[in-house]
């Protein structure tokens, strides 16, 4: 078959009858042109996925609209990507019925090519659904402007493409193999239990540690000997629960480290690109999990670009641990050295390095390559200081406070709230002390300033 040439695609493309087979074979014929392509496919945010799909396919399969019916989104299945007042008047009752229409030709792997009725006239259309076992169920269909039909050969490309974007969506939809789903969850619940032990272990501790301080059988002496030898075990107790939160939560820095080299290699093994790595030297040093995956993907990512737009001989990939408390990952290769400085926002990896505390920056050279590093902080900043002065007190003492502001005698204080008189008066010095206050009078000035008092207090359980 003749296949049609032009530039087509929506914004302004146009069908054309000749030289169509030699237009398409001029920007897809070199196995790395159609890689390159598909590159751009894949690397596009979802809601970009068609726009960029229709520009890629311009050369391959001129059209004026594209129309996508997945099998992924049952709430929203049909999209489309080209002049509204066409791809509004397709409907998914009218893209079902060209599905089971085309379906003899579409289910043996290859597009079907004709007439369709669609937005209320026949029009031509190139249809393609994905191959048998390489995904679930989703039909493409290009809105063309003439007949001519399309070469054999870019018919087979466009097969190609479609099943490589549609197993990337639904990798995309899946987020996780079951194994690293299952593996997220099993941590996630481990975890979630070790918090839970560590509740009730701190409580139960606290609870201990007041007992022999309460007890009115036990001198001064003894009762501080028997609190001070509970609260050694609960430290105890507390350094181990805090180990296993670790192991949850970080990754030894060899393993993480390996486990991006083995992702690197597949995509360096049809290039004559060598990889030279240089594992961190405190190979038995753990890492937050979220930093070395914030690491990895960066790395990848830069890999990626270097492939695509320096055309590197060499790369070398490198973690290290800095003095200032930083995981510093580098890539470095020996290309063009045209890489700009916002390169790493594919992907919004620049969002994930930020979120982390993170920063990087790009370093091209033309002639000589570029240097991509990331530095991500191993600890969690320190929270911010509180601005407001009654943030630090708990609710019961803000409920002391309340009372306090008032002006009412710790014996009222103790009959509003059911506790005992000594109770309050604990409470009156920790908020003296937390306040930074040396008399009951500032504490009150301070918290009519805050808003204190809030009016009645109800019944309360007691402390």
């Amino acid at each position: 078959m003749d296949g049609t040439g032009g530039t087509g695609g929506v914004n302004g493309m146009v069908d054309g009858m000749g030289g169509a087979d030699e237009t398409w074979r001029q920007h897809w014929g070199r196995p790395e042109d159609a890689l390159a392509r598909a590159l751009e496919v894949l690397r596009a945010p979802r809601p970009d996925v068609l726009p960029r799909l229709s520009e890629v396919l311009a050369t391959l399969v001129p059209h004026t609209a594209l129309t996508q019916l997945s099998g992924v989104c049952t709430f929203s299945p049909k999209h489309g990507y080209g002049p509204p007042e066409l791809t509004a008047a397709i409907g998914s009752l009218e893209l079902s019925r060209l599905a089971e229409r085309t379906a003899g030709t579409t289910s043996t792997g290859r597009p079907w090519q004709g007439e369709a009725e669609l937005a209320g006239r026949p029009r031509p259309v190139v249809v393609v659904a994905t191959a048998p076992g390489r995904g679930s169920d989703a039909l493409l269909v290009l809105v063309r402007s003439t007949g001519a039909p399309v070469a054999p050969g870019a018919l087979a490309v466009l097969q190609q493409l479609w099943d490589l974007v549609t197993a990337h969506s639904d990798h995309r939809a899946t987020d996780a193999a079951p194994a690293q789903a299952a593996a997220s969850r099993a941590s996630a619940n481990a975890r979630a239990r070790a918090i839970a032990e560590f509740t009730g272990t701190h409580s139960a501790a606290l609870t201990a540690i007041l007992a022999p301080l309460r007890s009115a059988d036990l001198d001064d002496a003894a009762a501080r000997r028997s609190a001070t030898e509970l609260a050694v075990t609960a430290l105890l107790d507390l350094r181990q629960g805090a180990e296993l939160d670790r192991t949850l939560s970080e990754k030894p820095a060899a393993d993480a480290f390996a486990r991006l080299v083995r992702e690197l290699r597949p995509l360096l093994r049809h290039t004559r690109v060598h990889l030279d790595v240089a594992p961190p030297a405190e190979a038995d040093r753990s890492v937050p999990a979220d930093a070395a995956h914030t690491a990895r993907d960066a790395v990848r990512v830069a890999v990626l670009l270097m492939l695509e737009r320096e055309k590197p001989t060499r790369l070398h990939v490198s973690w290290q641990f800095t003095p200032d408390g930083l995981l510093r990952a580098v890539v470095r290769g020996d290309g063009l050295g045209l890489l700009t400085a916002d390169a790493l926002t594919v992907h919004r990896t620049v969002d994930r390095i930020a979120g982390l505390g993170g920063r990087h920056r790009v370093e091209a050279v033309p002639g000589w390559g570029t240097t991509v590093t990331v530095d991500l902080p191993l600890a969690l900043p320190e929270p911010a200081l509180a601005t407001d002065p009654l943030d630090g007190l708990q609710p019961r003492e803000l409920e002391v406070l309340d009372q306090l502001a008032q002006g009412r005698r710790n014996r009222d204080i103790a009959a509003a709230l059911h506790i005992s008189e000594s109770t309050v008066k604990f409470h009156v010095a920790n908020i003296l002390a937390k306040l930074d206050v040396s008399s009951r009078g500032e504490a009150a000035a301070l918290a009519h300033r805050a808003g204190l008092p809030r009016g009645p207090v109800g019944l309360h359980a007691a402390s």
